[in-house]
């Protein structure tokens, strides 16, 4: 039997909840296309963004640990697949939309430059009073604008609805954007999914690497009761796979949590169409209030006692000091920009052109071409 679009639209409006976005209803592209024979929109979408350059280049761009301090760290496209798995899960729950927010979750960390957020710092600053940068402003940017998937047709041409939840889009620590008209629960959802995924793995790592001790993180209470449900459930194992199994009940514990609280606000709320939901400005996607409490206290911890090691301040110290010398080296010369970023000064500023350029580029492409710049002994 061969599945068509149709059958799988026919699928969404059955089983779909009332207020999760279908493919049918989709606002559409900016340049209209053919539909395809057995993809939906939003499959395409998501096909779009997996082929594309820059999701490719997420695997050597860092997320806490630059990719030379080990294999077994996160990068920010491990952390990208981890955030897509534990959204759709969520999604899947609440009878949403599971192939929209597998490409919102994609695309959602496609604008992050080199060397973590300590990168987007630096670009920042460069770019103050030039228009600014921020990571998820860039993701647009880049599937409407950078990547090149036909000659003639900018971007990657993906639906209204995909490019919304990149817009909504907010990351740690910072507010949505106040959209109601460009609101689904499927751009709440990774959004959540994107800080437990973060959280989780960030504390994993900081204990493999030990710069976390077991110890301190005794003091968060997230890992307290984890460490003692794991050992009540596995008994007692080494470091290692206690480890694991301690992160694995903090995100199991999240994930339900999640689920459980939006189910209820949602099932308060009355809603039974995505309409009113758009009208309804309100964020439904939410943590029951002692979780969310914990997993505050989590954040507190890693702030303290991960991102401000000195060892890690001192690889985002060396990572902010590459991209503005570079930064500063193209914008003095912009002949050592490759020929298309050129061609592209002229219409968007070679200010703007040179962070599109340093953006993109991976930490080990940076450090190299730091090298070729600054070293006199390095090949050109």
């Amino acid at each position: 039997m061969k599945v068509t679009r149709e059958m799988i639209q026919e699928r969404e409006r059955a089983f779909l909840a009332p207020y999760a976005v279908k493919s049918s209803e989709s606002r559409g592209r900016k340049i209209r296309e053919e539909e395809d024979d057995t993809r939906t929109a939003f499959q395409r979408d998501r096909d779009r963004i997996v082929h594309s350059t820059a999701f490719r280049r997420l695997q050597y761009k860092t997320q806490v640990f630059v990719y030379d301090e080990g294999d077994h760290y996160r990068t920010r496209l491990t952390h990208t697949l981890e955030t897509s798995q534990i959204a759709r899960s969520i999604g899947r729950a609440l009878g949403l939309n599971e192939d929209l927010i597998e490409a919102v979750a994609l695309a959602h960390d496609l604008g992050h430059g080199p060397f973590g957020h300590a990168g987007e710092w630096a670009l920042q600053e460069m770019m103050a009073g030039h228009g600014g940068f921020e990571h998820n402003e860039q993701s647009v940017r880049i599937v409407e604008k950078l990547e090149e998937r036909c000659p003639g047709i900018p971007g990657l041409n993906l639906t209204q609805e995909t490019l919304d939840g990149l817009r909504k889009h907010h990351g740690p620590g910072k507010q949505a954007e106040p959209s109601p008209k460009c609101r689904s629960l499927e751009a709440e959802v990774v959004d959540a999914a994107d800080e437990i995924s973060y959280i989780c793995h960030d504390l994993d790592d900081g204990l493999r690497s030990e710069l976390l001790e077991d110890g301190q993180a005794q003091a968060v209470r997230l890992w307290r009761d984890a460490c003692r449900e794991a050992a009540a459930r596995y008994g007692t194992p080494g470091p290692a796979p206690k480890r694991r199994l301690a992160i694995r009940v903090i995100i199991d514990k999240l994930v339900k949590g999640l689920i459980r609280q939006s189910a209820a606000n949602l099932r308060g709320s009355r809603i039974s169409s995505l309409g009113q939901l758009r009208e309804n400005a309100h964020r439904w996607i939410a943590l029951p209030a002692g979780i969310e409490k914990q997993a505050a206290q989590l954040k507190l911890f890693l702030r303290g006692e991960l991102y401000q090691h000195n060892r890690i301040v001192r690889m985002t110290d060396k990572g902010q000091r590459f991209l503005k010398a570079l930064f500063q080296a193209y914008l003095d010369r912009p002949s050592l920009l490759p020929p298309e970023s050129r061609l592209r000064g002229r219409r968007d500023g070679i200010r703007r052109v040179v962070c599109d350029y340093l953006a993109g580029m991976t930490d080990r492409f940076a450090i190299d071409e730091y090298k070729r710049f600054f070293e006199p002994d390095e090949r050109v």
